[in-house]
């Protein structure tokens, strides 16, 4: 298949490249770069099914031309403003980069007969709930301006599935760990370590806790959600069972760089930033059923992401 993946200069959409390429699928990439990297696709660019593009999808006009110029047989839509943490005083970044940007996607679907799209969405959309998040769990508050405009994409992606003859997959993804990640609390307590090996700065209070899922473990979830669920619109979590704490994180991230006695200082409160959900657990009962589960625990990637990031 000729398949478009938005964002696909980023860490979850290099992996999926990667995946698509190796099946001999053609794959188009658009990304602006704002998070994507380019040495993050620069061993694909050779390959004579890989193609680049360096656009924005808010420029509806060029991404309108990219469209017309192609025949794609799907969307792999993950192109989105995925750094919360930087966007709590930028709600426009979310607005933009992740809902219209959306929008932009899902019209130029509808114009040129792209019939299949794939949604990176989010446990954001969920916002704090105490019992384990099941796909139709509501109604959706989100606490962040991320998980507001995830929210509002899958709405869009609803209304388009049955308007406009679109069959849709929203797969809703937990934290994602894992090498070439740009952002996040691996990324973050290795940066800090290097800086500063007998000391780390942990947001929160160490407590929040919540699933992580390895990226090679959602790519092919992804993937298996798409071939699997038959439906118009098909809405799976993609998790694992358990679930680690920040602080468990911090003691492999020190484990892994081979360092002893660092000291944890702790920020204080529950939550690590505003729209920080400190705690949360998917309900995996419909994609489990559909025949899919996760290859490693919360705590075995965290660590394999860690080595990976390391350079080990």
């Amino acid at each position: 298949m000729k398949a478009l993946i938005t964002g696909g200069a980023g860490f979850i959409g290099s992996h999926l490249a990667d995946f698509l390429i190796s099946r001999r699928h053609e794959v188009v990439v658009v990304d602006n770069l704002s998070l994507g990297k380019k040495e993050n696709i620069q061993h694909l660019t050779d390959h004579d099914q890989f193609f680049f593009i360096e656009e924005d999808l808010l420029h509806f006009n060029k991404i309108k031309n990219i469209f017309n110029a192609n025949h794609f047989d799907i969307v792999f839509h993950l192109a989105s403003n995925s750094d919360i943490f930087n966007s709590v005083n930028h709600p426009r970044r979310d607005l933009r980069n992740t809902f219209a940007a959306s929008w932009n996607v899902l019209e130029c679907c509808r114009l040129h007969g792209v019939k299949k799209i794939i949604f990176s969405s989010t446990s954001a959309i969920y916002g704090e709930k105490t019992n384990k998040l099941r796909e139709d769990s509501g109604p959706c508050h989100p606490v962040s301006y991320y998980g507001a405009a995830k929210l509002a994409a899958e709405s869009f992606i609803s209304a388009y599935s049955f308007m406009s003859d679109i069959r849709s997959w929203i797969v809703r993804f937990p934290n994602v760990v894992g090498h070439r990640a740009t952002h996040g609390v691996l990324h973050d307590f290795i940066n800090k370590l290097k800086n500063n090996p007998r000391q780390l700065e942990i947001l929160g209070d160490g407590r929040q806790k919540k699933p992580y899922v390895y990226v090679a473990d959602i790519v092919d979830a992804m993937l298996f959600v798409f071939r699997r669920a038959k439906g118009r619109l098909n809405v799976y979590n993609i998790g694992v069972q358990d679930c680690i704490s920040v602080t468990d994180i911090a003691k492999i991230v020190c484990e892994e760089m081979g360092l002893k006695n660092v000291k944890f200082l702790y920020s204080g409160g529950r939550c690590g930033w505003p729209g920080d959900v400190p705690r949360y657990q998917y309900d995996l009962r419909k994609i489990h059923a559909l025949g899919w589960k996760a290859r490693y625990s919360s705590s075995q990637a965290v660590r394999l992401a860690a080595r990976s990031m390391l350079g080990k």
